[in-house]
Formats: structure tokens, C-alpha cells, sequence
């Protein structure tokens, strides 16, 4: 199961359509509200009912991580003590891990980006500790996947379906979409 990371102030976009896209594709994804309700609300006041609720160690398991920018949604997730520590953990294991815009903040902050090429939504880059700074709308590095804002978020979707499936599944997928 992938699993998205929602917090309030999440950027709407982002979220709903890598969401929309994963699901296309027949990919198991579930969101999950990072705070004490399933009620999420956007950057832009749309409000999302998640899937579940975050639990301590109850993504453990999970087969990949996905954040959703947005602010202040980027800044609450990385406020979030339970968040950075899941993130930790599946860094360890090599988990797939994709954040977008904002977000890539996050795994700066605790240092999963360190000697990885990434990118963010400009004026962020600073938050990225220690990574190489690619100019690109989405970067692959390895396990982990960074996308530069809403206007990548398409983009960043198929990047973390192509962790997954194959490359004809992805662009019949595309095709049937009218995805140029």
C-alpha cells in the first residue's frame, strides 16, 4: 500500500491528482490525515475526508511515502514528530519516497536528502540539507522523488507509477488520459 500524507493547508492539486492518477493505475494508495481528525483542509479550502487516521508504527509497512506541498500543509507535516520518524524508518529500509513542492523540506530536515539530487518549489532550496539542487520539474534519485510544484504534479504521479509498473502501462494509461 502507498500511502499520502495529508495535513492541513496540503496543496490540493498535488494530493488529489498524484491520488487520481496512482488509483488509474490500479495501485493500492490510501491518504492519511497526519493530525487527530479525518477531516483535512487544503491551502486553498477545499476540505478532504482521508482515508485513515496516522497511528504510531502503522506505516511501517507501507511500500511508499508520498507528501504533497502546499503551506502551511509542508510545514505542519514537517512539525510532525510521528511523520519524521516513520520517514526515517522507511529511509532505512529503502522505502519509495516522493515529495512535491514545499515538501521536500521535509526530508531535508532530517537529512534523507543528503548527497541525493532533488528539487523543490523554488525559494526551499535552503531546507534541502544537503542535497544537490537539480533544476528539473521532477528528479529521480534512486528511491526518492522530488518535484518542483503544482504544475509538475502530473509529471511526479507517472515518476512514482514507473517505481512500480511497467513503462506500457504507464503510457497506455497516458494515452487513455490524453496525456500528451
Amino acid at each position: 500500500m502507498l500511502h499520502i500524507l495529508l495535513a492541513d493547508g496540503f496543496e490540493e492539486i498535488e494530493a488529489l491528482a498524484t491520488l487520481d492518477i496512482l488509483r488509474r493505475l490500479q495501485l493500492p494508495v490510501q491518504t492519511v490525515s497526519i493530525k487527530g481528525a479525518r477531516q483535512v483542509c487544503g491551502a486553498h479550502g477545499m476540505m478532504m475526508k482521508a482515508d485513515c487516521l496516522l497511528r504510531k508504527n502503522e506505516l511501517r509497512q507501507s511500500e511508499g511515502i508520498i507528501l504533497p506541498g502546499g503551506m502551511p500543509g509542508a510545514a505542519n507535516l514537517n512539525s510532525n514528530e510521528t511523520v519524521k520518524k516513520i520517514l526515517l524508518h522507511h529511509h532505512v529500509q529503502h522505502t519509495p519516497m516522493a515529495a512535491i513542492c514545499a515538501a521536500p523540506m521535509v526530508l531535508g530536515s532530517i537529512g534523507i536528502l543528503e548527497g541525493r539530487k532533488a528539487t523543490c518549489y523554488p525559494g526551499f532550496e535552503s531546507h534541502l540539507r544537503g542535497a544537490k539542487i537539480i533544476n528539473e520539474a521532477v528528479v529521480r534519485d534512486n528511491n526518492i522523488i522530488t518535484a518542483i510544484g503544482p504544475a509538475a504534479t502530473f509529471d511526479f504521479a507517472f515518476a512514482i507509477a514507473a517505481m512500480f509498473l511497467p513503462k506500457d502501462r504507464i503510457e497506455a494509461e497516458k494515452k487513455a488520459m490524453q496525456f500528451p
